[in-house]
């Protein structure tokens, strides 16, 4: 009777199409209206900005926010309350400090893991206990350390391992560490520079909780951020594998629908989900901009002909809320190539925002903007 039953609901659930997915995407990635939000709490709400080049969380936050100006990000980098850090999919990211004190732990064995899957052969025999622990003993002085300065510390106990794997396996799963200003500044350039979590932010990460309240808050946050999403979108955003506990213990709390492909989606009850025919205007992302890299299926945002694109570093623009052209820079100028012929409303909308894109680039010097023949 439970499985008739379970199966009944199924018949019931609603079913969101491609567009209707789109838009709640783009509603809670601020990019259907640029938001008002204090440059912090964006960083919070869309749960952290993939930030593995450095400057293109600019651009990201251009993109979402009213009056963005470069300088309060800077500030919060150097203030502290906000961080450059390994966590999801262990990519470099933009996060909150705060996020990143609850987080952390919750990340640990799939950062390990994720550096051992590519050098399992190299750190065999390495006891990754005692690896960290020599990590940091060189780092208890508070003297921030490049990876290769930290691997080459450590290097004479494990010659055969080789300096990379170690310096990887420290700084991006065993030690958590923030990478320091000034990279990551507005416009500046610097070198990777590690200091432990505890000593940057004033204490460690929370500790693994065993009823994994850090999970079920990742499974709401993500919700709030990216929603409605199959579990399968979350893994693929996360990295994280050992999430189904934490997405039954919050499952009474959310509400469920089916995309068209007739996978199970959930939400929160009262995250905006707009109407499919809301308007949706001309946006620059960013390489790498979590709105495309935060589904497994991305289809609601990018084509699966374009797919490619999310994952080679290549700057998009939406169009109608969708990947319709990359862009890049030339000089002082943006460049659009279009992926697909576009009318001359869209081709003026695009120069439009390209436009202000190059002027906030430029810090006003320039506001050239050129789009290609389609």
């Amino acid at each position: 009777m439970l499985s008739a039953f379970s199966a009944t609901v199924d018949l019931v659930l609603t079913v969101l199409d491609t567009r209707a997915l789109n838009r709640a995407t783009l509603a809670r990635q601020l990019l259907l209206e640029r938001a008002t939000l204090p440059v912090h709490d964006a960083v919070a709400h869309v749960g952290g900005l993939q930030a593995q080049e450095p400057q293109e969380p600019f651009t990201g936050l251009w993109s979402r926010l009213r009056a963005f100006t470069p300088a309060s990000l800077d500030a919060l980098l150097t203030g502290r309350r906000v961080v450059r850090t390994h966590l999801m999919r262990r990519t470099v990211h933009l996060l909150t400090g705060d996020d990143v004190l609850a987080w952390r732990t919750r990340f640990d064995a799939m950062l390990r893991q994720r550096v051992l899957g590519t050098y399992r052969r190299e750190l065999d025999g390495v006891d990754l206990g005692e690896l960290a622990a020599a990590g940091r003993a060189v780092l208890a002085d508070g003297e921030p350390r490049s990876m290769g300065e930290l691997a080459r510390a450590v290097a004479d106990r494990w010659p055969e391992a080789g300096p990379r794997p170690l310096g990887e396996m420290l700084v991006a799963a065993l030690i958590p560490v923030v990478q320091l200003p000034p990279r990551g500044l507005w416009r500046t350039k610097g070198g990777v520079r590690n200091l432990p979590l505890r000593a940057w932010l004033g204490r460690d990460g929370d500790p693994l909780d065993p009823d994994d309240g850090a999970g079920r808050d990742l499974v709401r946050r993500y919700l709030a951020a990216f929603g409605p999403a199959a579990t399968a979108d979350l893994r693929a955003w996360s990295g994280l594998a050992g999430l189904p506990a934490a997405v039954k213990a919050v499952r009474g709390e959310l509400v469920a629908f089916r995309d068209a492909r007739g996978r199970e989606l959930l939400d929160l009850p009262d995250a905006p989900r707009p109407d499919p025919d809301t308007p949706a205007p001309v946006r620059f992302l960013p390489a790498f901009d979590n709105a495309i890299l935060g589904y497994d299926d991305r289809t609601r945002i990018i084509d699966d002909a374009h797919r490619g694109l999310s994952v080679a570093g290549e700057r998009v623009v939406l169009v109608d809320g969708r990947v319709t052209a990359t862009w890049t820079t030339d000089g002082a100028d943006v460049l659009v190539r279009p992926l697909r012929p576009l009318t001359a409303r869209e081709r003026g909308e695009v120069a439009e925002e390209g436009s202000a894109l190059a002027a906030f680039l430029t810090d006003g010097e320039s506001n050239r903007a050129r789009v290609e023949p389609s």
